[in-house]
């Protein structure tokens, strides 16, 4: 393993691309529903774009509110996040049937950098369960110490490949790309938050904590 060298300029195209890939889906949706309309006079067709256009367009309001406070600057240095407003757009990554979420914490304001951490562990703990199947979130502690478990559990659970090495902060060849970078990011704020991460697996079921150091 070789350690990743990134200046804040890959960082940030990387990340970008990451956010870019995540709405396009969506948003290509919204413009093929949109299509139809204009093309199409036929009544079912009109209704089934319709609907294919409201739904798209909550998921890419949903995802683009969840990247803001994951990675963007949610507020000015040393904010705090409220975590009732973290879990509301969490359960937004969630308007389909492949994953059900549940989450338990108490209603506090914790600092941002604790939060952009909990909200990129939900994204790797959906990476865990790639046929679906549910994740369950925990919070416990206050501001000051605090832990994180999140509980991913379903057919062929599994820990994301390389992603204990690129929360460190490795990779095989000292580089990460933008499949890679959310990851890496994930590791970056740990590290900002003094806070450890560790994963564990157990048949269908794959455990993250997050814990302060």
């Amino acid at each position: 393993m070789a350690t990743i060298s990134l200046d804040s300029l890959d960082l940030a195209a990387l990340l970008c691309s990451r956010v870019c890939h995540d709405v396009i889906s969506p948003v290509g949706a919204i413009v093929n529903g949109l299509e139809v309309l204009e093309d199409d006079s036929d009544a079912s067709m009109r209704d089934f774009a319709l609907d294919l256009i409201q739904k798209s367009a909550k998921q890419a309001s949903a995802r683009l509110q969840f990247a803001r406070l994951a990675f963007g600057a949610a507020g000015s240095a040393g904010a705090s996040i409220d975590l009732g407003d973290a879990e509301q757009v969490a359960r937004g990554l969630f308007l389909d049937d492949k994953i059900s979420f549940s989450w338990s914490s108490p209603r506090l304001l914790f600092p941002k950098n604790r939060v952009k951490l909990l909200l990129n562990l939900v994204m790797i703990a959906t990476t865990a369960i790639p046929r679906g199947g549910s994740i369950a979130v925990t919070v416990t502690g206050d501001a000051e110490s605090c832990a994180f478990t999140l509980v991913s559990k379903g057919l062929n659970a599994r820990i994301p490949a390389h992603s204990e090495a690129l929360l460190a902060g490795d990779s095989e060849n000292g580089t990460v790309d933008a499949h890679g970078i959310q990851v890496y990011y994930a590791g970056m704020v740990a590290r900002a938050s003094n806070m450890s991460i560790a994963f564990g697996i157990e048949g269908d079921e794959v455990t993250i904590k997050a814990a302060t150091v």
